[in-house]
């Protein structure tokens, strides 16, 4: 199985396919995590993606596909694509190199969430800078206000792209490219729409009803 997930900056793709992963076994491919671990190297294609992420653009389609198509070469049994393909262009590369290999896109699922939502979701992130781990102002704060629960320490940091000015540029830039996949995958007979806001565990139950997974199953093809 080789799953899609599209949804605006912050509409909880990573989470959910992260839950994919674990729950059913499909290996989560999430460009964002591959883009900001080419930023971390520190190399120059890594300082090419940071000035491109923190001013809020796209990285351009022969970055991204490279990353992927190196993923999809690693012979799992079952792919959640996050953050990828963004645009028709990255759709069409991606059925080309799958075509090549004798496979193709098994589903594709739109997260439907209000702008309003992203918003106050994605501002309300932050992280610690000394072990990484992630809380929200709102959803998931401190449990003591100003220290990490993991580790005690004290510096946190929000990830520039997380910035309210950068994430409506994000929003725009997904309205204006990455909404034209919506009826690329609909031609297709490909594309399904769920309502993406709620608990986790609800958007979890939904995702897993249309891709017709259950808690007992592990993707095997």
């Amino acid at each position: 199985m080789i799953a899609i997930l599209i949804g605006a900056p912050g509409a909880g793709k990573g989470t959910q396919a992260k839950l994919l992963e674990t729950n059913y076994g499909l290996q989560q491919l999430a460009t964002g995590d591959m883009l900001r671990e080419a930023i971390r190297s520190g190399s120059p294609l890594g300082e090419r993606v940071k000035s491109i992420m923190s001013a809020g653009g796209l990285v351009p389609d022969e970055i991204v596909i490279q990353l992927i198509e190196q993923r999809l070469s690693t012979g799992a049994a079952g792919y959640v694509l996050d953050g990828f393909p963004r645009t028709p262009a990255q759709a069409e590369a991606l059925e080309q190199f799958l075509a090549k290999r004798g496979e193709a896109v098994s589903a594709v699922i739109a997260l439907d969430v209000p702008e309003s939502y992203i918003v106050e979701r994605v501002t309300g992130r932050f992280s610690c800078t000394s072990c990484g781990a992630g809380y929200h102002r709102v959803h998931r704060p401190t449990a003591i206000d100003g220290v990490c629960d993991q580790c005690g320490g004290k510096d946190f940091v929000v990830r520039p792209d997380d910035q309210q000015e950068v994430v409506e540029k994000r929003l725009a830039v997904y309205a204006d490219q990455t909404a034209a996949l919506l009826p690329f995958y609909k031609q297709r007979g490909l594309l399904s729409r769920i309502d993406g806001t709620g608990t986790v565990e609800t958007v979890a139950s939904r995702l897993a009803a249309v891709l017709k997974l259950t808690n007992q199953e592990k993707v095997s093809a």
